[in-house]
């Protein structure tokens, strides 16, 4: 829409995850080498933690793009709201394994075989459960079961547990202390400081455009990084939309005015917070005011 006005060859702001596009901040960067690390080293569970858009898919979906898929065997659940008796019949299921009318003991043995054979192959098998924090608290305890098959030095099945913050704060609960104590390597993604965020937005125009082109006046960046806060998809949003509405005045480069509009309108979308309620005392407090005031 706007690719031609600001010479564009392609869409710089995708909110989908696009690894393509992938910025490595110093926590990014961070969790990619846990991944990496725990898988290489057949660590058993992992866990990525952040906040709703700062890259969480991303990164995930840039690890596997540069893995060897002859060397490696991916699962990926994204539906993680389910029982342990569904999560191992749709894991069962991805890998090929024919279901029975059978147990979760001999569903689980069956899978234990397939992986055996899978690690006789020097292929290794990795289970990657998105939006974990979602997870039945029980599921996630038996989850646990997954990684009794090892070696004497090596995890047979890598677990890449990665959510919310709620979802480390789940796995502290006294129930899941097994789990938790199993989890040899955690990483977490924290929002983008301010010079990451201009760092950012500069790094997709480049990535979008052969010539470079001043797209946003450097005040307009500062406002859209600080109304995101370090949410990545929120840059990407306001930036999208500042595109858009400066097109329309045919404003090239995007300025400041642009950027403020972009941030009312978004401002103007959310849901107003529920009034305070007065307390007791201010209510009685006012009540007394007013028989006085009838009184003089």
């Amino acid at each position: 829409m706007y690719l031609d006005f600001y010479k564009l060859e392609k869409n710089p702001f995708h909110i989908t995850p696009d690894p393509e596009f992938l910025f490595l901040s110093a926590s990014h960067r961070e969790a990619i080498s846990s991944i990496i690390y725990g898988i290489e080293e057949r660590k058993g569970f992992i866990c990525i933690t952040g906040e709703v858009g700062v890259g969480k898919t991303t990164i995930l979906r840039s690890y596997l793009k540069q893995i060897d898929p002859k060397k490696f065997k991916v699962i990926y659940i994204f539906n993680s709201a389910v029982s342990f008796t569904q999560l191992l019949k749709q894991i069962l299921l991805e890998l090929g394994i024919p279901l029975k009318d059978e147990d979760d003991s001999d569903r689980i043995n069956r899978l234990f075989y397939f992986i055996v054979k899978e690690f006789n192959k020097k292929r290794c098998v990795i289970f990657i459960i998105d939006e974990a924090q979602n997870m039945p608290n029980d599921t996630l305890e038996r989850l646990r079961l997954l990684s009794n098959l090892e070696t004497a030095e090596d995890k047979l099945l890598q677990i890449i547990l990665v959510g919310q913050p709620e979802l480390q704060k789940k796995l502290e609960l006294p129930e899941l202390r097994q789990l938790e104590q199993r989890i040899a390597v955690h990483g977490r993604i924290n929002p983008l400081t301010h010079d990451e965020g201009i760092a950012y937005i500069l790094h997709r125009l480049m990535k979008s455009s052969s010539v470079y082109s001043p797209v946003f006046t450097l005040d307009a960046m500062n406002i859209i990084v600080e109304e995101a806060q370090g949410i990545p998809r929120v840059i990407n949003i306001l930036c999208d939309n500042a595109l858009v509405t400066g097109m329309g005045y045919q404003r090239n480069p995007v300025d400041t005015e642009i950027a403020l509009e972009v941030v009312r309108d978004m401002n103007r979308n959310k849901p107003e917070p529920p009034p305070k309620k007065a307390s007791g005392f201010r209510d009685a407090f006012k009540f007394l005011v007013s028989l006085l005031k009838g009184t003089s």
